[in-house]
């Protein structure tokens, strides 16, 4: 996708052009062509001023240190491959942690989004918990209805999504945020998923904190060494990181993964996992919730604002399929 954009700048002859982003970062050295492709930056809105202006949410963002189970972290420091990452995106007190926070915002009704880059985790939290997930091979009708059952359907409050839904995802609704894996220590996503709930809130100004990002760390693993350079562009912006150690309340709460027996049975999947379930999703280019069939049809100016006595029809195709009444059209 980056390569596109570029081809297509140094393509197209124009006087000027303009660049708009929220994140101006990226991983790699490119960043650095954006001054001769486009020029300098000009202008930079400051987060924490569009926040107090309640043009976008008021979020507290916090850091949940998940530690280990023991018999997962021997087994992480004794897999040398990557597969060693199952075991601590898996983690049991990790999953208690997520199934604790998604039950206490839905006691609030809020609406959650879980973020998995790792499609073995995405899976297996959102079946374990009976939530709806959305990921690369998710059709388009699919994911049309797990979305629009979450903005109108008050039973659907939780719903899972893997990378494809870092951008190009426009859920003013979504308030809180859970994330339980990502891309290494990619500052770019942090803020691009702390962008899925930024849309201002009714109550923006009225309320200290109107949306809630939580980042699921496993302790003494290399998740938390990521964890701390993806933190960096958001703190550059204002945002601070409370730090989390112990949910309060979370040990009133019936969760899975509480005896020995259900650990050691979680372990054994994990064991009998591939290399490939632990690597992360592999998008197409340019894939993204967004993306819709189109037809294209050649035309000149004159016809498409009517010249020729054109007009734009409305179309639809309506299919018969099964649907399951939990994922019926709710408005």
């Amino acid at each position: 996708m980056c390569n596109c954009v570029f081809r297509v700048l140094t393509v197209v002859q124009a006087h000027c052009k303009l660049g708009l982003t929220a994140t101006l970062v990226r991983e790699d050295d490119k960043i650095q062509d954006l001054n001769f492709l486009i020029g300098p930056k000009l202008y930079e809105a400051n987060w924490m001023e569009l926040q107090r202006s309640g043009y976008i949410a008021s979020v507290q963002c916090a850091e949940v240190w998940c530690p280990m189970s023991p018999m997962f972290y021997r087994q992480y420091l004794a897999t040398p491959t990557m597969k060693k990452m199952l075991f601590y995106i898996m983690n049991p007190n990790k999953f208690r942690a997520c199934q604790y926070l998604i039950r206490h915002h839905e006691r609030r009704q809020d609406k959650i989004m879980v973020f998995s880059d790792n499609v073995f985790a995405l899976k297996a939290y959102a079946t374990r918990l009976n939530k709806p997930y959305i990921y690369g091979p998710t059709s388009h009708s699919e994911r049309v209805q797990i979305l629009q059952n979450f903005q109108y359907n008050p039973k659907i409050s939780t719903i899972f999504i893997s990378k494809v839904g870092d951008t190009s995802f426009d859920l003013p609704e979504a308030n809180v945020l859970i994330q339980i894996s990502a891309h290494g220590g990619s500052r770019r996503q942090e803020a691009q998923r702390l962008g899925r709930i930024l849309r201002a809130k009714r109550s923006a100004i009225s309320e200290e904190f109107n949306a809630y990002f939580y980042s699921l760390v496993s302790r003494d693993t290399l998740e938390m060494q990521y964890a701390q350079k993806r933190q960096r562009f958001l703190i550059n912006q204002g945002y601070s990181y409370k730090v989390v150690t112990e949910l309060a309340g979370m040990e009133n709460e019936q969760l899975d993964f509480s005896t020995k027996k259900e650990q050691q049975q979680l372990l054994q999947q994990l064991i009998a996992a591939t290399d490939e379930d632990a690597e992360e999703e592999k998008l197409g280019a340019g894939e993204s919730s967004s993306v819709l069939p189109m037809n294209k049809t050649l035309s000149s100016m004159s016809s498409l604002s009517g010249g020729d006595d054109s007009y734009y029809t409305e179309m639809s195709s309506k299919r018969k399929v099964n649907v399951h009444p939990l994922f019926k059209k709710f408005r």
